[in-house]
């Protein structure tokens, strides 16, 4: 039997039959798979709470014939208690987990985007930080890194560089008076969305309650739902205070 050992980061859990539990992983090397934790929900079980949704993990796994790899061992990369203390940092890690999941693609890996996830997760995990914009930070950067990073520096249309009024997701950016099409965008919200996608994303998140911070939410979720049409249930965090997405995972938020 093909055995492997990967890291992971869990983005869903739901029970089967009376002790079982199937996991859904993106890891590191492998993409997004699927496992069954095997008497999982026994209080014996050594994996016990390894497998929780938002987990960063290291696993090892064993192939069968069937869509599901059979899970040996569980061991925590990160702990993440701050993240899991904070029901606003739990919301924010469920938005960006679920866009994750509707990635198509299943055993596709794609190791840009496995050491995004553990860098944002750094983040929240973070208590300087507040995850009011991390799930819009991180759709954009999605969209960046398939090719559709929005259009905000002028009318996706007609490329009239404005004044802009309104962001269209179908269209994939900004669109000035005479195209007008989407959502309304006030001055404010196109001030900060340039900064979030144009390369001020940290210095945005360290910011307490940047001006127009719902806005930019609102559209973000639109352009991601747009991207994968469908919509998302997970809300996106509320609160205030966050970091950014670039520097290495091994040196906590992504600045």
């Amino acid at each position: 039997m093909k055995e492997i050992r990967d890291d992971a980061v869990v983005l869903r859990t739901f029970n089967s039959g009376e002790a079982d539990r199937v996991v859904i992983l993106w890891t590191h090397h492998h993409g997004k798979v699927r496992v069954l934790a095997r008497g999982v929900r026994k209080s014996s079980s050594r994996l016990g709470g390894s497998l929780e949704t938002l987990a960063h993990v290291t696993v090892d796994l064993v192939a069968t014939r069937g869509e599901f790899f059979i899970v040996r061992h569980v061991a925590h990369r990160q702990r993440l208690t701050t993240l899991r203390a904070s029901y606003t940092r739990i919301s924010a890690g469920y938005a960006v987990v679920e866009a994750l999941d509707a990635i198509p693609g299943d055993g596709v890996a794609d190791e840009e985007i496995f050491d995004l996830v553990v860098r944002v997760l750094a983040t929240l995990d973070d208590e300087r930080f507040n995850p009011s914009l991390v799930p819009a930070s991180f759709y954009f950067r999605l969209l960046a890194h398939d090719g559709s990073a929005p259009v905000v520096s002028a009318c996706v249309n007609c490329a009239s560089p404005g004044p802009l009024v309104a962001f269209d997701a179908a269209s994939g950016g900004t669109t000035c008076a005479g195209c007008r099409r989407g959502r309304t965008l006030s001055s404010d919200a196109l001030v900060l969305l340039r900064r979030v996608v144009g390369g001020d994303l940290a210095a945005v998140l360290r910011e307490s309650d940047p001006v127009g911070g719902g806005e930019v939410a609102a559209l973000a979720q639109g352009a991601i739902e747009e991207h994968f049409g469908r919509r998302l249930r997970s809300p996106g965090a509320t609160s205030n205070e966050v970091e950014s997405f670039d520097g290495p995972a091994t040196k906590g938020p992504y600045s």
